[in-house]
């Protein structure tokens, strides 16, 4: 992700206008927004007559810009909303605009009084300049500003913060989802690039079938991780990193052969379910049971990973009661055999015929299941096998069981 945005770049000022004029008009306060120097890049909202006209004069002016930037550096040092008095004494507040932890702006808010009492405890944000008071115009004007209780202005204060923080989401998703695509449309130029000079239809068929990945996952983490940033502690944020880092670098240093051991499937599989946890909290429980004989043994990349995420689609998702999933290994003395077993709903007896003969590949789950069967063929042939078995009755779940060599042929 880029660390140079602007403001003016980063969020769709036009669209920024129409929600600044809204919210203006409904909460009744003077509202505008201005980059990391303080310079505005909306048009002014409800401006008060005398903010209006000493905006006109570029002497006084200079002190309303001044006093912007100096509230919006105030509201990015502690990351929240500050209240404070402009140079004239108008209560004002600063909204921090930020991504990642760089200040783009700030919204500024206010040109109204509050309660006297309150109002003397409230620092001025600049030395008090008396310049504005030369002018018998802008004192009348200053004498006819709204007053507002400090409560209500505080709650408008947080009530804009709410306000940014979605604007932002929603910005930070899509250039993380415009970047990717760019990189996306590049790395499939150069696969294509170096598939016409150096691999053969069965190689690219294979990598073809490994790269299936759905991204809709990987939007939902980055999403998640940005929500903890504002809303968790530091320590929960730092794991879910941590393990949204262990499951990239496996992604990207698998082995060209397409098999890796079944050690690191399942510590990519612990991390997955770790991630999960902390976006859904209570509301599905998971057990692995993988005895260490067999944590050596080599198997497909990225096999069992399709038929977890298809536990959280079909079973986690849909449902308001708490779901459960166990992973387990056993063998039979040539081949290691591994079961998923959920206690969802089930699946009918038709779509797993249809899912297993490929003829249905988009219906519970049966792309990530269908790229499992010809991988498990390409590596292993007749030796190694997927079977789904299930009652189709609510809570009696659907089992999954994978079977393939203990020693690679």
């Amino acid at each position: 992700m880029s660390s140079d945005y602007k403001l003016h770049e980063y969020l769709d000022v036009t669209r920024l206008q129409t929600l600044q004029d809204n919210f203006s008009k409904s909460m009744m306060v003077a509202l505008v927004v201005v980059d990391e120097n303080g310079v505005p890049v909306t048009r002014p909202s409800g401006f008060c007559s005398m903010c209006a006209e000493a905006r006109k004069n570029p002497d006084i002016a200079k002190y309303c810009y001044e006093s912007d930037n100096a509230g919006g550096r105030e509201a990015m040092k502690f990351s929240k909303p500050v209240v404070y008095r402009c140079y004239c004494g108008f209560i004002e507040c600063a909204v921090p605009i930020m991504v990642n932890g760089r200040y783009l702006g700030a919204f500024i808010s206010g040109q109204v009084k509050v309660e006297q009492e309150k109002e003397s405890s409230i620092a001025y944000i600049l030395d008090n300049h008396q310049v504005w008071e030369e002018n018998p115009a802008l004192v009348n004007s200053f004498k006819d500003c709204q007053r507002m209780p400090y409560e209500r202005f505080s709650s408008i204060a947080y009530t804009l913060l709410n306000v940014s923080s979605y604007l932002l989401e929603q910005a930070h998703a899509n250039n993380i989802q415009r970047e990717l695509h760019e990189k996306e449309i590049e790395l499939t130029a150069e696969l294509r690039k170096s598939m016409a000079m150096e691999r053969s239809l069965h190689e690219a068929e294979f990598k073809a079938l490994s790269y299936q990945i759905n991204p809709h996952f990987l939007f939902n983490v980055l999403n998640t991780i940005g929500r903890l940033a504002y809303l968790e502690e530091a320590q929960r944020t730092e794991t879910m990193v941590h393990d949204f880092s262990d499951m990239m670098r496996y992604l990207l240093r698998k082995s060209n052969n397409g098999v890796i051991t079944l050690s690191r499937e399942i510590n990519y599989v612990k991390s997955y379910m770790s991630i999960q946890k902390v976006r859904m909290n209570d509301r599905f429980d998971y057990s692995c049971e993988i005895p260490e004989k067999y944590l050596n043994i080599e198997c497909p990349f990225l096999v069992l990973q399709p038929l977890v995420e298809n536990f959280f689609n079909y079973v986690v998702e849909p449902r308001e009661t708490k779901s459960l999933l166990s992973i387990q290994a056993t063998d039979d003395g040539e081949n290691v055999i591994i079961e998923l077993k959920d206690n969802g709903d089930g699946i009918p007896p038709e779509t797993i015929n249809n899912i297993l003969s490929g003829h249905q590949n988009r219906q519970k789950g049966g792309i990530g299941i269908n790229n499992i069967m010809n991988r498990l063929q390409l590596l292993f042939g007749e030796r190694s096998s997927l079977e789904i078995t299930s009652p189709y009755k609510p809570g009696m779940g659907t089992t999954i069981k994978l079977t393939f060599p203990i020693e690679k042929p």
